[in-house]
Order: C-alpha cells, then sequence, then structure tokens
C-alpha cells in the first residue's frame, strides 16, 4: 500500500494508506473526509472536558449573568452538588458527577490519543472507521452522562450531530470541501480523473508527503530546510556564542603579559634553576 503522510503545516498530520489502483478522486474524497472528522474529535475532545467540569452550555442570553442575576435580580441559579462555577460564564457549572466526568475524561483521552503526531513518528495510519469509532464512544459516554439529552445550542449536541456543527468555531476555518479539495505532493498536484499509480508510479510500497489544498489555494509554500527544533538549536548555539564572543572581548588585551610563556627569560632561568625565583610584589 501507498503510504500518504498528510501535514498541516509545519506540524505532522496522519498517516493514510491506499492502492495505487485507486482513482484520485476516491483517495482526495476519502481525505477530505479524514480531516473533517479529525477536526471533529479535536473540537469535541476540548468541549466534552468543559462538559465533564462545568456541565451544559447555557443558552446565549444566559451566560456570563450569573453574578448580575443574584446580586440584583435576587435571583436563585440552580446549583447542584456537584456545582463548580464556570469561568467563562458559557456553562451551568452543574457537572454530571466525579464518576461520569472521569469516564467522560477516559474516552477524550483516548480521542485525543488517535489525534497524536506520535502516531506518524510509530508508523500507523489511520481511518474513518478509526474516527467513527472515537465518536461513538464519545457520544455514548455523553448519553451516559445526561441520559435526558443536551441543548441544542451545547457545542458538544452541535459537534456530534455533523460537520455543520463546527460552523461558528475556530475549526470551520480549516474544513475543506470533498468536491473541490487539491492534493499535492512535490508542488504538483494530483489529477481527479487519473489513477494514484499515473502519479506515484505503480511501486505499492512508495511514502510521500502530501498536503490538502483547499480550491484555488494553488500548491502549498515550500517547507523551510530545517525543522522548527533544529532551528531552535541553531538559535541558541549562536546565543552561546554571542556571548562568548562578548565576554571575550570584555576581557583585558594585555592579560595574557601575565602568563609564563608570554616571559622572554623564562627559558633562561629555567635552564639556570631559577624558574621559581619572583621578584616581590611582581606576578607572572
Amino acid at each position: 500500500m501507498v503510504v500518504f503522510h498528510i501535514k498541516n503545516g509545519q506540524q505532522d498530520g496522519f498517516l493514510i494508506e491506499a492502492s495505487v489502483q485507486d482513482s484520485n478522486d476516491e483517495l482526495i474524497r476519502r481525505l477530505a473526509e479524514v480531516w473533517n472528522t479529525r477536526l471533529r474529535v479535536g473540537l469535541l475532545v476540548g468541549a466534552v472536558r468543559e462538559l465533564a467540569k462545568f456541565g451544559p452550555m447555557k443558552p446565549q442570553e444566559d451566560q456570563g449573568i450569573d453574578g448580575i442575576k443574584e446580586q440584583y435580580e435576587g435571583a436563585a441559579v440552580e446549583k447542584s452538588a456537584e456545582y463548580v462555577a464556570d469561568p467563562s460564564g458559557l456553562r451551568t457549572g452543574n457537572g454530571p458527577g466525579a464518576q461520569l466526568a472521569e469516564t467522560l475524561e477516559r474516552v477524550c483521552q483516548d480521542a485525543e490519543d488517535s489525534l497524536s503526531p506520535n502516531l506518524v513518528k510509530q508508523r500507523t495510519a489511520v481511518s474513518m472507521e478509526l474516527f467513527n469509532d472515537k465518536l461513538a464512544n464519545i457520544q455514548g459516554a455523553v448519553m451516559m452522562a445526561y441520559p435526558m439529552g443536551l441543548p441544542s445550542w451545547d457545542t458538544v449536541a452541535l459537534a456530534l450531530g455533523g460537520l455543520e456543527g463546527l460552523d461558528g468555531t475556530p475549526a470551520a476555518a480549516d474544513v475543506v470541501d470533498p468536491e473541490t479539495a487539491t492534493l499535492w505532493v512535490a508542488s504538483r498536484d494530483f489529477q481527479r480523473d487519473q489513477k494514484i499509480g499515473d502519479r506515484l508510479g505503480w511501486n505499492e510500497k512508495t511514502k510521500v508527503v502530501a498536503k490538502l489544498q483547499k480550491e484555488g489555494s494553488g500548491p502549498p509554500a515550500r517547507e523551510p530546510a530545517v525543522s522548527e527544533e533544529e532551528r531552535k538549536a541553531m538559535m541558541a548555539h549562536y546565543f552561546k556564542r554571542q556571548e562568548e564572543m562578548k565576554r571575550m572581548a570584555e576581557a583585558q588585551d594585555d592579560e595574557y603579559l601575565a602568563s609564563s610563556w608570554a616571559d622572554p627569560k623564562a627559558l633562561q632561568r629555567s635552564l639556570r634553576g631559577q624558574g621559581q625565583v619572583r621578584a616581590p610584589g611582581l606576578k607572572l
């Protein structure tokens, strides 16, 4: 199988396997679906953790005004035994309880592991089946914690409902359209009416780095010659060397005159057995 390393900017993305006999159109659609589903899973991981801590989201008109209602209107804000005030004011503060919160955290961690760049280092490919399984686990845990369901405006409910749930979130800017997305390898795009083998050759053991682009974005920018870690190491070395040069410049230029090797009569005194003789007050 051909291994596609799909990168997101300078960050490692994920690995996908495909056959050289697969059509480019099928590949691009599958990549776009996996890409978008990863965005959903990533959004859900953060939102479900907030849900486990602070409970469901309030209606937009009630967000951030609990203190005002209690202080000026005398209204009693519902607070359960598990109440933890949400610093953002977006959620009710009534979490599901410690045991259910632990279950939610466990499925979140499992889902987060499926997004880890370590999978690339481990050469582990992902698939839609994997992410559908993570979504099902999250949905099951949420239903267990809130059997009556979540409010329709809750981010968790919206994201579980489908890709449209990402609208209005930062992740929405990264969603790609399977119909119009383009795939690029070595500054050349994949034509949808061809097969993978037409572009990469017919060796099933090929591995390439590819990038998925939105329509009209053109070829992705060329990656820098050095990685971010290498750049940081080079900057640290340069800074250290610069500090050393600064200290040398600040040192006395004639400091070496106090060294024994700079004494023109050192050899003569040594031959006469006077090497350890020093004039009073003179430091050599």
